[in-house]
């Protein structure tokens, strides 16, 4: 049983969750867009990566993290990984329907389609993430016309994860993964996992400079605002303020350095069961 501080229930926040630090660009985007609320984090470093296990598998975790940021005081849940998005989004707003949920899935489709002009478009994710179909399926029931080219990347979870952003093994890495769909001559890539966005520097040039790349990270976030513009009723339940918190199911040495990196602040992260 997770066990947490009683005053805390009252303090209603915006929760986010991830396998591991690639969720951390969906709390860049919020600290970016929506600065003024607070936010409970949690990465599920010790199961990571959710991209190699069964949809039964996936499901769970989602559920199990999802409970712990609920008991942490979140009033609002943000699946800031694409494969839980696309594997248990429903499963959670079946499982949690008084609690708005948001994944990370729907937010890109609907930018890839607005930004593509020649209708090729590519998607990069995890093996779970590109073998559910679900970026193809949503892409072509807006758009019938669109040609949707994927490619699993499995190995730049755990590349984003030991902070190999700039070495060279990475630039061969994501050239070979990438150069399929160069040559399908695709105008705009979904980057379908929430670590892929930093690794941006490396993404652009192996893909080429003219392709939009759709953040997810960006397009979630931008989703929330909406949400809350319209929904006030939720939206001043939220506490403001700066005392954002970072949890993790397993304490690894690079967490930290990552998330102050690309945070810009000092992070104090705890280590939580769920």
């Amino acid at each position: 049983m997770v066990q947490y501080d009683k005053i805390l229930i009252f303090k209603r926040m915006i929760g986010i969750f991830d396998s591991g630090v690639g969720g951390l660009t969906v709390v860049r985007e919020m600290l970016a867009q929506l600065p003024e609320y607070e936010l409970v984090y949690f990465g599920d470093t010790a199961r990571t990566p959710y991209g190699t296990k069964s949809k039964e598998t996936i499901i769970k975790y989602a559920i199990e993290d999802t409970n712990f940021l609920l008991s942490q005081g979140a009033k609002l849940i943000i699946v800031a990984c694409n494969t839980a998005s696309a594997l248990a989004s429903e499963d959670l707003k079946k499982k949690f329907p008084n609690i708005p949920i948001f994944e990370v899935v729907m937010p890109a489709v609907k930018q890839a389609l607005g930004a593509t002009k020649n209708k090729r478009v590519g998607v990069i994710g995890t093996y779970a993430t590109i073998g559910s179909g679900l970026y193809e399926k949503l892409l072509k029931n807006n758009n019938p016309e669109i040609e949707v080219y994927q490619a699993p990347c499995p190995l730049f979870v755990p590349l984003v994860e030991e902070g190999w952003l700039k070495n060279p093994e990475t630039k061969r890495i994501a050239k070979k993964y990438l150069h399929p769909l160069r040559l399908k001559k695709i105008d705009t890539l979904i980057l379908g996992c929430t670590h892929y966005p930093l690794l941006k520097p490396v993404i652009q040039p192996k893909i080429g400079r003219r392709v939009k790349l759709v953040d997810s990270a960006e397009a979630v976030v931008g989703e929330v605002k909406k949400f809350l513009a319209e929904n006030t009723e939720v939206e001043k339940t939220l506490v403001k303020g700066k005392n954002h918190r970072f949890f993790v199911s397993d304490m690894t040495p690079r967490f930290g350095a990552i998330a102050e990196k690309w945070l810009g602040r000092r992070v104090v992260v705890k280590k939580a069961e769920v």
